[in-house]
């Protein structure tokens, strides 16, 4: 029939990676720990490191006359580091120009020995599987990549879920963020698997030592946290600086605050622009808004972070049309004619109205016995219509009752109650991840109780609905306008 699954948030969203059916839940069995030997040092690990680091990265970008223009430096700042304005800047002020030059793209892995050991390009490698594999090569060059000094500022991990230990990934236990981060996980695990033995086993040379599961997934990390939103896919790309730019909800601006744009003789050269989307006085942090479509839970697996937004809480109901349905054929062919399938998704945000296709889509599941003549070939290019208002009242019951079942069952899988979270909150000095953990448990309950509460409503007001066979019988001029039905007499 109906169920609610803590299934994977979309998996199109990572790079290049189709949907992928719901992983079973489980924990990892190891919690993932950054390979020390490789990975750069931390931003902050010490005040003296910081201070030695950010001078060195000022320099390398000052020798390719980036960052010259005395708006903007990169400091140390609460979130690690950032960009702070070097005086007042308005709305819409250039901050930020990066060369292409600069960026580890495609192209830089085409020109790079990982492109040439690939068969040149990436390969045929996803292109952030490619990009992966260029940077983790050029942190084994230390000092003698033309990235050190960038590379020398990256952080080990970031708040990401997917470097959090088999302890912290206890505080999400029950929700959605836990096996969408277990499935992650297995994704990249899947494709490190491939290219260790394809790319990196076969290359000593270029991967001096050993390239550890838990050096690809810091990659991973890090293209994730610090990819701008639109260069994504094909076109994905880390722009060292820019990319020092943090999130603030403050900023709810639509526009874009960055462009690619062509610069040098006859604009040949691209260069990649940083705008400021609002006003900043001088000293203050530069911020931008990373995305307003994100749910908490997306937050929390690219960036580390979540907010106190209610339009942030989101969770995403699969329902599916099951095999041993008897009209599994029928149902399934009205489905794909109104572009859904046999497993639908549907991401229900706070507060807000269920989405337009999700009550069809459950009647549809629902459908049984004397309602089955809807399901005839006659009614098959209407069908979808009839289906958008209430069929009869053992539909509309049934499909209340399904996801009111289905969100007591997702609720009793949490460990906590959301007043039990609403009491942890209010304490100080919490840690990062668990704040992280508390905003989105929360979250994902709060939804869940709001969902069984448009069903509740409903449930109430099924003796007011109404149904197929009374308007059926009103298109036929054979019902009054008080609702009685009109007999004629011979």
């Amino acid at each position: 029939m109906a169920t609610l699954h803590h299934h994977l948030l979309p998996l199109q969203r990572l790079p290049n990676s189709p949907r992928q059916p719901p992983p079973r839940l489980r924990l990892p069995t190891k919690p993932s720990r950054p390979h020390s030997r490789l990975l750069p040092r931390a931003a902050a690990s010490t005040a003296a490191t910081t201070v030695t680091a950010l001078e060195d990265f000022r320099r390398w970008l000052a020798s390719h006359s980036v960052g010259d223009g005395g708006k903007t430096f990169p400091a140390a700042v609460p979130e690690g580091l950032g960009l702070v304005a070097a005086r007042d800047l308005p709305r819409g002020e250039v901050v930020a120009e990066v060369p292409k030059k600069l960026w580890m793209d495609a192209d830089a892995v085409a020109a790079s020995d990982i492109g040439r050991a690939c068969g040149g390009g990436g390969g045929g490698l996803r292109p952030w599987v490619a990009v992966a594999l260029l940077l983790l090569s050029e942190v084994a060059r230390g000092a003698d990549s033309p990235w050190a000094p960038y590379l020398a500022i990256l952080p080990r991990q970031t708040d990401s879920t997917i470097f959090w230990s088999e302890e912290e990934l206890l505080e999400i236990q029950g929700t959605q963020l836990l096996s969408t981060t277990v499935g992650v996980k297995e994704y990249v695990q899947s494709e490190f698997d491939s290219v260790q033995a394809e790319i990196i086993s076969r290359n000593k040379d270029l991967f001096p030592g050993s390239i550890t599961f838990d050096d690809f997934l810091w990659a991973f990390g890090i293209l994730r946290s610090r990819v701008f939103p639109e260069l994504r896919g094909d076109k994905l790309a880390l722009v060292p600086f820019a990319d020092l730019v943090n999130h603030s909800p403050d900023i709810t601006s639509e526009g874009s605050s960055w462009e690619i744009k062509g610069k040098g003789l006859f604009g040949r050269e691209p260069m990649f622009s940083l705008r400021t989307p609002v006003d900043v006085k001088s000293g203050q942090q530069i911020y931008i808004q990373y995305d307003l479509d994100k749910s908490n839970a997306e937050l929390a697996l690219d960036y580390g972070f979540v907010e106190s937004n209610p339009s942030r809480d989101s969770y995403t109901v699969t329902l599916e049309i099951s095999e041993s349905d008897p009209f599994y054929g029928d149902k399934l062919d009205i489905a794909e004619l109104n572009e859904l399938g046999e497993t639908a998704y549907f991401d229900i945000i706070l507060d807000e109205p269920l989405p337009p296709q999700m009550l069809p889509y459950l009647r549809l599941l629902c459908i049984g016995g004397t309602d089955a003549f809807i399901l005839e070939a006659l009614f098959r290019n209407s069908v979808w219509g009839h289906l958008e208002l209430p069929l009869s009242p053992d539909n509309e019951e049934s499909i209340c009752q399904v996801m009111r079942d289905a969100c007591k069952s997702a609720l009793a899988a949490y460990h906590t109650t959301i007043e039990e979270d609403e009491e942890l909150s209010e304490r100080e000095n919490l840690q990062p991840r668990l704040t992280i953990a508390i905003g989105v448990r929360a979250g994902e309950k709060k939804v869940l109780q709001h969902i069984d509460n448009i069903f509740k409503q409903r449930e109430q007001e099924l003796d007011g609905l109404e149904y197929y066979q009374e308007r059926r019988l009103k298109d036929l001029g054979l019902v009054s306008d008080n609702g009685e039905i009109i007999f004629w007499e011979s």
